[in-house]
């Protein structure tokens, strides 16, 4: 028997077919109702999905000239920082379907600009990517954010709260005045501390307006007898046995005021090693760091100078003077040639040496003075050694005194002391003037973009970077263009300081996100999506503040690859491993593999546009993997794109990750001073370093 579509739907024949269509309309309307409920009670969220993705929201966007856009436009390849970052009134956006990808040749100028119009700044909406931590949660409430999601989630909240703070701050009549004006501050002429007050004060000192020419720090303490230590270093040298008998101490000058949150410059580091060196001798050592930095130790052993630097005297001092050593004997004259000496008259400099200035629990004086040429040092009131002043630090940036290790510090006094200096101030540091502002973005396109990473407080630093390589032939000429990316300050009188600095110089993209290190990878987001949508840039280069940029050698060697071929340019690394301890630790959660894929170090490299307009896109679709080292971040997405279109990944070891090298492409870790010292030696035409020798 040939069976009905009914029979399917109902079942057998008669009254029982009957009433089960009688059931199935019952549970069509059933269903029908649920839907109702459903539309009822959902319809606002997915309004606001809708609204969302649509992109007709406003969202911040600050440039230099404050202002944001608002856009009547459903893209939805809209990037998420802003509703496009706007520098003055150009703006321009390129095509960023994946599909479409082109090699990095110069792009054409747009025949069309989009009119825009000036609004108040209003918070942001977005908070990372189109897809908020609201929506995620809702279309998936099993499921938790990611750590960085969650990291950028409560920063882009506490943003938020900070930027409407800024709105309603008046740093002009606030009590924060001296932070603009820079009115002297008043500084006493000594101080001095117990050794119980060091160590309460976390074995720091303040020196509140820094040192003088002639100040001077006396510290009386007794060195610890040495203890067995653990030293991974020996293991190897020592058939297994790493443990060392070890007892030092370091006295350390620091730069306590130069930037919040970061580790303070040591602008002298002196290390007295009774016990524990690997020359298995006692060694004073002195050496500066900056950011992590350090540079080239001198180290004194009791020897006669063996090179031509540590001849060289500093105020007339020796910078090391000899003291006895057990493994060397002197060689004494024999009676007869003193008897010849006399006879014809030699006068006889007999060589004078002492002891080891520092024994284990025995009191010690020590003084550091600060002279015309370096600092001195003399124990027990003889000269030990002599550390010349390095390029990047001066004397009134010696704001603390450390001392710490294998040390019972009993007192400090620090005398002769600059009774007054100016404070740290935007007077100071930021020199308004109309010859560093930036020009606005060109009406046509440009070769490279460069993005700056920078953060709030780093006043003095963007103004070295503005009046040195910014002001490069290419970049005053527009062929390149350069600004800086900052997130925003806990201190909202930073932050006031910082949108007024924006304002007048015109070279600052502010993020409305609270900044940290997790983060910074955002930043390096935004740095692609201003130069897609922005600036139109053939290629996109990313910088630190403290990177000194040789821009015209960088230009020359991008033009010697071929612009047809998508480009990776940097000093590039290459199986390099994850820490798995200490303060750069990655955990197996946030990197489950055993290497890193090839990626060019932080601190200067470049990418062809194609490369930039795929990272854009794939953020703008949630499929870009996040992860809290950008360089590292950089390298993964490269090697994604490179699946599908080949890269030319292009290594010069003068893209330099620590420092400076000579014939550098650019040099990092660079203080103020020292960009100021290397943009001078360029102008000479020598790319010659400023190291801190």
């Amino acid at each position: 028997m040939k069976r009905t579509r009914s029979d399917y739907l109902g079942g057998g024949g008669g009254g029982g077919g009957g009433g089960k269509r009688l059931k199935l309309s019952h549970l069509l309307l059933f269903v029908a109702a649920l839907y109702l409920i459903f539309i009822s009670t959902k319809f606002p969220h997915l309004i606001e999905i809708a609204s969302m993705l649509s992109g007709d929201d406003n969202i911040m966007a600050l440039d230099g000239s404050i202002k944001v856009t608002n856009h009547d436009d459903s893209d939805l390849n809209k990037p998420f920082f802003s509703s496009i970052y706007k520098d003055n009134t150009f703006h321009r956006k390129l095509e960023d379907n994946p599909n479409n990808l082109k090699p990095p040749t110069m792009p054409e100028k747009e025949s069309v600009e989009e009119e825009t119009t000036t609004k108040p700044i209003k918070p942001l909406q977005h908070r990372y990517g189109r897809i908020t931590g609201e929506i995620m949660k809702m279309w998936n409430r099993t499921n938790d954010l990611s750590t960085v999601e969650r990291m950028a989630d409560e920063a882009w909240t506490l943003g938020m709260k900070a930027w409407e703070e800024v709105e309603k701050f008046d740093l002009e009549g606030s009590n924060q005045t001296t932070v603009v004006e820079g009115k002297p501050e008043l500084c006493p002429s000594s101080v001095s501390i117990t050794g119980e007050e060091l160590v309460r004060g976390y074995h720091l000192m303040f020196l509140p307006c820094g040192l003088a020419a002639g100040s001077s720090i006396t510290v009386i303490g007794t060195p610890h007898n040495a203890h067995k230590e653990f030293v991974p270093q020996f293991a190897r040298l020592r058939n297994g046995n790493a443990m060392v008998m070890v007892s030092q101490f370091m006295v350390e000058l620091q730069g306590l005021k130069a930037v919040d949150g970061e580790d303070p410059p040591r602008i002298l580091h002196l290390n007295p090693r009774l016990k524990g060196d690997w020359s298995n001798r006692p060694v004073i050592e002195h050496n500066t760091c900056y950011r992590m930095q350090w540079g080239t130790a001198q180290r004194c052993e009791g020897l006669l100078p063996k090179n031509e630097d540590d001849t060289m005297l500093v105020d007339g001092f020796r910078r090391c003077e000899r003291w006895m050593r057990s493994d060397i004997v002197d060689t004494k004259e024999s009676k007869t040639t003193s008897w010849f000496n006399r006879f014809i008259g030699r006068e006889q400099k007999p060589e004078v040496t002492w002891p080891y200035p520092f024994l284990e629990d025995r009191l010690f004086i020590l003084t550091v003075r600060a002279g015309v040429e370096g600092y001195h040092i003399n124990v027990g009131g003889r000269h030990v050694t002599s550390f010349p002043y390095r390029t990047g630090f001066s004397l009134e940036d010696a704001t603390g005194l450390a001392v710490k290790g294998d040390v019972d510090v009993h007192s400090v006094y620090a005398t002769s002391l600059p009774t007054s200096h100016p404070s740290f101030s935007l007077q100071r540091v930021l020199e308004m003037s109309e010859k560093w502002k930036a020009p606005p973005l060109p009406d046509r396109p440009i070769q490279v973009f460069i993005g700056i990473l920078s953060a709030t407080n780093h006043f003095a630093e963007r103004m070295a970077v503005r009046k040195t390589w910014m002001q490069s032939a290419a970049v005053k000429s527009s062929n390149v263009v350069a600004r800086f990316f900052v997130a925003l300050n806990p201190r909202k009188e930073v932050n006031a300081v910082l949108k007024k600095e924006a304002a007048y110089f015109g070279d600052i993209v502010i993020l409305p996100f609270m900044d940290r290190y997790e983060l910074v990878v955002l930043k390096t987001i935004a740095i692609c999506e201003y130069g897609v949508h922005n600036a139109s840039a053939a290629y996109i280069m990313k910088c630190d503040d403290d990177t000194f940029v040789r821009v015209d050698t960088v230009l020359k060697e991008i033009k010697g690859i071929s612009s047809e071929k998508s480009l990776y340019m940097g000093n590039l690394n290459l199986l390099h491993r994850p820490l798995r301890s200490g303060k750069w630790a990655v955990t197996y959660e946030e990197w489950p593999e055993e290497v890193y894929p090839p990626y060019a170090n932080g601190p200067g490299y470049v990418i062809s546009i194609d490369i930039a307009k795929f990272i854009v896109t794939q953020h703008v679709n949630r499929s870009l993997r996040l992860f809290k080292m950008e360089d590292v971040s950089m390298g993964m997405w490269v090697e994604q794109f490179n699946n599908t279109i080949p890269v030319q990944y292009s290594h010069n070891w003068k893209f330099c990750q620590y420092g400076c090298m000579e014939g550098y492409f650019t040099a990092h870790y660079q203080s103020p001073r020292q960009m100021i010292c290397l943009w001078s030696k360029l102008a000479k035409g020598r790319a010659h370093c400023c190291n801190f020798r």
